[in-house]
């Protein structure tokens, strides 16, 4: 650790947070007491989960349609599963949705959102990160907050050898000690805004930044080096096949399984491409299929190359599913892929 105070250093992020934090629609201004609103905690909670592995641009349309229509948790809890999947289709990650729902359910049973860090660990999808976010920012609590651009910071301002994820101990460990008994929840914050607007991964804004003369990694001359990250595996590639099935401007859809990927989610039917297919799967009822080309889409885990193949029908389909109107597409909340897929057979 660097010879600076704790102190000092947290000081200086704080004196530069009230200058540049960002506005976000979920956040309280530095400074401020937190707010009596008793939705405060859900809007905090709701803003995390939309934000972990999704940029602030991605999320703010969504969070402020999921505000809008569910304003309190209680409306969350109690809204159709469905409905709630639906509205947050295109956003991504959907097993966060999942647990949203789950989450959103057994906080209204409680009557409302725990205060304490490890309370908050033991709701349905609220890993480590989450519940100090929520302890800290909603609740005043003093957690060590650590999400990725938290963990680029402490790993520079202490040069933090070891790759990850070996490092993250140290890196937590050094979190811990630089964390102020007050205002941890602009603490955390304003870390979260100095690795996205200045320590950024490349090319890192080092004159702009309020802790650079006690930058142990800027001492060294080469602060992007850092934190030190493991080589990304190759992805493997997946193939599938996709069936628009349509019958006077109607599309047959069905809602996948609860649990494996884009779980619950209403989908165009499909082959399941969980395994390699060269696309001579038996399709799912008896049409003259039109081969429409194909999409490209990346999950975490692989990529896929998705065939679709248009057969219209007088009858309904022996797979089980409803009638969309092509016309209300856009309503069904079909997730990105499915709806890759769409707009090649509309085309």
């Amino acid at each position: 650790m660097t010879s600076s105070a704790p102190e000092t250093i947290s000081q200086r992020l704080l004196d530069w947070y009230d200058k540049n934090a960002r506005e976000l629609p979920w956040r309280n201004p530095p400074g401020r007491a937190r707010p009596t609103d008793p939705n405060w905690p859900y809007r905090v909670w709701l803003s995390e989960v939309m934000l972990q592995q999704t940029t602030v641009a991605a999320v703010k349309p969504y969070f402020e349609k999921f505000t809008r229509v569910w304003p309190s948790v209680f409306d969350l809890a109690a809204a159709e599963d469905e409905a709630i999947m639906a509205a947050w289709a295109g956003l991504g990650y959907y097993s966060r949705a999942r647990n949203l729902v789950k989450c959103a359910r057994e906080v209204a049973v409680l009557g409302g959102f725990p205060e304490t860090e490890a309370e908050l660990r033991e709701l349905p999808g609220l890993g480590a990160y989450t519940a100090a976010a929520i302890a800290a920012i909603a609740f005043g609590q003093r957690a060590v907050v650590v999400d990725a651009n938290v963990e680029r910071v402490v790993a520079r301002l202490f040069a933090i050898e070891k790759p990850l994820p070996g490092a993250r101990k140290a890196i937590r460990s050094d979190a811990e000690a630089i964390t102020p008994e007050a205002r941890a929840g602009d603490f955390a914050q304003a870390m979260m805004d100095q690795g996205s607007s200045i320590c950024t991964t490349k090319a890192p804004r080092c004159l702009l930044c309020p802790v650079s003369e006690v930058c142990e990694a800027r001492k060294q001359g080469e602060p992007e080096r850092l934190p030190v990250k493991p080589a990304k595996k190759a992805k493997p590639e997946r193939l599938g096949t996709a069936y628009w099935i349509e019958r006077e401007g109607q599309v047959w859809l069905v809602t996948r399984p609860p649990m494996g990927m884009l779980g619950s989610m209403r989908a165009i039917p499909d082959d399941g491409w969980t395994a390699q297919s060269d696309g001579s799967d038996e399709p799912p009822i008896a049409a003259q299929w039109e081969d429409l080309g194909a999409v490209r889409h990346t999950f975490t885990h692989a990529h896929l190359t998705l065939r679709v193949k248009r057969g219209s029908v007088e009858m309904n389909p022996a797979i089980a599913g409803e009638w969309w109107r092509i016309s209300d597409l856009d309503e069904a909340g079909l997730p990105s892929l499915f709806a890759k897929a769409a707009r090649l057979a509309l085309v």
